[in-house]
């Protein structure tokens, strides 16, 4: 069983609140426009890190990491990319791929819009965490917090962290 910490969009922003909850989870996982890298490299000190880079995120950033990362946490495919899109409008840099080899599990950032819903077409679960960082249009700063447990996707949580 692993307890997964998911957020996007800090823009730079890392504070108390979001590293309560990083201590609270097994591994984090960041979907893009990271800002500074101070907030990746304090995640890192405290939990392991997955993340990609986003469109505000700078040279250092797309070094460091991936645009896609795709992997397996217990038994279940993850795929995490910044600029996804959502089941019905999906991005097309991502849409054959979608079609071809779905994961079980599809994240992406960029709208700063908490959205989770299941893909009856490909078969997968999309969430999108919003924006836990101040930067942005949201009123409110989210996370999603969740379990996955051998191939089972559990205990999802809205995480609001209040306004910016």
């Amino acid at each position: 069983m692993t307890k997964i910490l998911l957020l996007s969009d800090t823009h730079s922003h890392i504070d108390d609140t979001i590293l309560k909850y990083v201590n609270q989870a097994d591994e984090v996982w960041h979907a893009g426009d990271i800002g500074d890298l101070v907030v990746t490299d304090t995640i890192k000190k405290l939990k392991p890190l997955r993340a990609v880079y986003g469109n505000i995120d700078d040279a250092k950033a797309r070094m460091e990491f991936p645009l896609n990362n795709r992997f397996s946490c217990e038994n279940v495919s993850v795929w995490i990319t910044h600029i996804g899109g959502y089941p019905g409008k999906y991005n097309p840099n991502v849409r054959e791929e979608m079609t071809q080899n779905p994961p079980k599990l599809f994240i992406c950032g960029h709208s700063h819009i908490l959205k989770v819903m299941f893909d009856k077409k490909n078969n997968l679960l999309h969430m999108n965490p919003g924006a836990a960082g101040k930067s942005g249009f949201h009123k409110v700063r989210t996370m999603l917090r969740f379990v996955i447990d051998d191939d089972k996707i559990k205990d999802l949580e809205i995480v609001e962290i209040g306004a910016k």
